[in-house]
């Protein structure tokens, strides 16, 4: 896998990632953007978009010459590592303290990091150690005995006045709680800790600690006070324990200031230190955001780039205050393909200190590849393999064209498993992800390359707010809904698909779960991402022998819009039809009903050609089963249809508009010429309104040539053709 594919202006010395660390890949200084008041980074984009592939390149471009920690949120490690001591240590605690202890290794320019801030606070909370026992406690402060002072360097011991501070703790401790059995939470327990702490400190150090600590809500300016409530907090659990962890990763970043404010820190050290936040979605992700964003917000200042990964389009309910989509300020973004970032600054009125999170934050959208850049990626896999033809190369790069959306992940893995694919003659984009791919270093056998992506796009990205009874049916719903339109339609599968289950997800809950997780919408398609739904209708289709899943959904919606279509034939506003009857042709037409489509086309074409022509491409938006594919043959009048020529003209029609709108085959001058000839046909017939079709001729053919959407909706309109 190439790693900056998509990323190369990003990661380059001149790119943004250079300018916001201050210092390029090779070390060379750069104007840095921003500052003093950062905005926190978020990488939006939704599940194959790289997020997590960026964030490792820039520590791998840039942790050799500028301190740039890499931490994944979403790894259960930081939970199993407190579960021994649930008192005295937590996942945010411990995801604080893998930081800061990678930064006391840090050897590049100007030397190791000291956390003597952050320390104070976690001896703290170790009071709530299990036992309660002084032993117990010194064992727990120990854990974090590399944190206060710098190691040695170049002969001397650096870190002056807070020098002594974790020997003096313990031996302190143990001293004065010796053969003393106590509750953990005791004052006694707290009191020796605060005397062991303070009693060998610099004045300099107290006048630190009093400085951070005296800050602590319900502190007065007290640093004792602030120390014992933080302890409190957090072995009070909830939000309260929140409050606690977010202060202390307000210590970190503060020990990583002073570190670069001080006169040595400001003749050593270059650029900016950086956090990056993979499933930054998590909660223990947006616990830390929220933690870095509040402060800000409040006038907190520190040097610290926080670049975090985001699903959801807006960065993260969150981050809005509540309020609903349409309602909640847009944060600032910046879209690599427009050129450099934004300027940047946060609002300066009276409400900046209720403003929402969202208005420190930066969203850099997650570029799609274009199409130089696919055709770059499917012809570096090809070159190790045997040339099967120019016609064979353009074939698979438009079908990875179609099926990936340029999403970067969708089209590594398609082309790889392409490089020696043969597509069949006439093929549907589809038949591609059958293609076999072994994942080089894994060990895993060759496998479908439409597993591989439903396993890594689907089932390694669950929704965060998923309930657990739903996890193991997720896919599968996905899979069924790959035929809903609307939420109705939604509704009618899933309330057949689930039932027999005591909990039942809604259309409403999963359509705010694809939300969450970064799935695009669609106001024609349920599954508003096109390359994902030829995935899962793909998965669908080969469920169970011939089809049947395919058609009994298909039938259950048919059955369900016929019964519909009798009470009431207009489809609510806002839906994804404008006719309920529209709506259940088109199921009809994929569940072996093609001949009453046909049929219903004749009746209801004189008098109305616009609307009729509306009506026509709703219904021809449905996908095409698998197996063989006809439509081609029957458009061009290669195979026997019944009936008189307007009825053989509407069937023509029918397949080429259906051919045309399911997006799964290229189209091009060919079909172009079919519909514009079908469409005259039509047009000097005797009916009603037939002289209206000859301008529809031109307007559909011209967009068939270019491999455009006859009816556009937001997935399928992004699928041009690409040279």
């Amino acid at each position: 896998m190439c790693d900056d594919l998509g990323f190369e202006k990003l990661l380059s010395e001149e790119g943004f990632f250079a300018h916001l660390l201050g210092r390029a890949p090779s070390g060379a200084g750069r104007d840095p953007l921003y500052g003093p008041d950062l905005p926190v980074v978020l990488l939006t984009g939704g599940p194959g978009m790289g997020k997590g592939r960026l964030l490792r390149a820039v520590r791998d471009a840039f942790a050799a010459k500028v301190p740039v920690i890499h931490l994944d949120c979403g790894s259960p490690v930081y939970a199993d590592r407190a579960e021994p001591e649930p008192g005295a240590r937590s996942a945010a605690t411990e995801a604080l303290v893998e930081v800061a202890r990678r930064l006391c290794l840090w050897q590049g320019t100007g030397g190791s990091f000291a956390f003597p801030r952050l320390f104070t606070g976690l001896a703290m909370i170790a009071t709530g150690a299990t036992e309660g026992s002084p032993e117990a406690v010194a064992t727990e402060v120990e854990r974090y005995e590399q944190l206060p002072q710098k190691q040695r360097l170049r002969g001397l011991v650096t870190g002056d006045f807070w020098r002594g501070m974790l020997g003096g703790t313990v031996r302190n401790l143990l001293t004065t709680l010796s053969g003393q059995a106590l509750d953990p939470y005791s004052a006694a327990v707290g009191n020796a800790i605060l005397d062991a702490l303070f009693e060998r400190l610099a004045p300099r150090g107290r006048h630190e600690l009093e400085r951070i600590y005296g800050s602590y809500p319900g502190a007065a300016g007290q640093p004792r006070h602030g120390l014992r409530n933080l302890a409190a907090d957090f072995h009070t659990g909830g939000e309260a324990r929140e409050l606690a962890e977010s202060f202390l990763f307000r210590a970190l970043r503060e020990d990583l200031e002073a570190a670069y404010a001080s006169a040595a820190g400001w003749l050593r050290r270059v650029g900016r230190p950086g956090l990056l936040l993979d499933h930054a979605e998590s909660p223990l992700g947006e616990q830390l955001l929220r933690a870095a964003l509040t402060d800000r917000r409040g006038g907190q200042r520190d040097r610290l780039v926080i670049v975090g990964t985001a699903r959801r389009a807006d960065g993260g309910a969150f981050l809005h205050g509540g309020l609903p989509a349409e309602e909640a300020a847009a944060p600032a973004e910046f879209r690599p393909a427009d050129g450099g970032p934004p300027a940047w600054t946060r609002r300066a009125d009276g409400t900046a200190d209720r403003a929402p999170l969202a208005d420190g934050v930066l969203l850099l959208r997650m570029p799609l590849l274009t199409g130089d850049q696919l055709r770059r990626e499917t012809e570096r896999r090809q070159l190790h393999t045997e040339p099967e033809g120019a016609s064979n190369r353009r074939r698979i790069d438009a079908a990875v064209a179609r099926l990936s959306g340029g999403r970067p992940h969708t089209v590594i893995r398609l082309a790889a498993a392409a490089a020696a694919f043969r597509m069949p003659e006439d093929a549907n984009d589809r038949d591609i992800l059958d293609a076999p791919l072994r994942i080089p270093g894994d060990g895993a056998p060759e496998q479908r390359v439409a597993d591989v992506l439903l396993q890594e796009l689907i089932l390694d990205q669950l929704p965060v707010r998923l309930p657990t009874e739903h996890r193991d049916q997720w896919l599968d719903l996905l899979t069924h809904l790959s035929v809903a339109h609307d939420k109705e339609c939604a509704d009618v599968l899933l309330r057949h698909h689930q039932a027999g289950h005591v909990h039942h997800l809604t259309a409403h809950h999963l359509s705010q779960l694809l939300t969450d997780t970064g799935w695009p919408s669609c106001e024609r398609h349920f599954i508003g991402d096109f390359g994902l739904r030829q995935m899962l209708v793909h998965r669908l289709y080969g469920l169970r022998p011939g089809g049947a899943a395919w058609s009994a959904d298909h039938h259950l919606l048919r059955d369900h819009y016929t019964g519909r279509a009798a009470v009431d034939g207009a489809a609510p506003e806002g839906r994804a039809f404008r006719s309920v009857t529209a709506h259940r042709m088109s199921h009809h037409l994929v569940s072996g009903g093609a001949d009453d489509v046909v049929d219903h086309l004749v009746a209801t074409l004189p008098g109305r050609p616009r609307q009729w022509c509306a009506d026509l491409l709703e219904i021809a938006q449905a996908p095409y089963p698998g197996g063989a594919d006809a439509r081609r043959e029957r458009a061009q009048g290669r195979m026997a249809a019944r009936g008189p020529a307007l009825r053989r003209t509407v069937d023509q029609l029918l397949h080429a508009v259906w051919l045309c709108e399911e997006r799964t085959r290229p189209t091009g001058r060919e079909t172009a010429r079919t519909l514009a000839k079908l469409l005259d046909l039509l047009s000097i017939m005797e009916f009603d309104g037939a002289g209206q079709l000859s301008e529809m001729a031109t307007d559909w053919s011209g967009l068939a040539e270019n491999e455009q959407p006859l009816l556009r909706c937001t997935c399928t309109g992004q699928l041009g053709r690409r040279r």
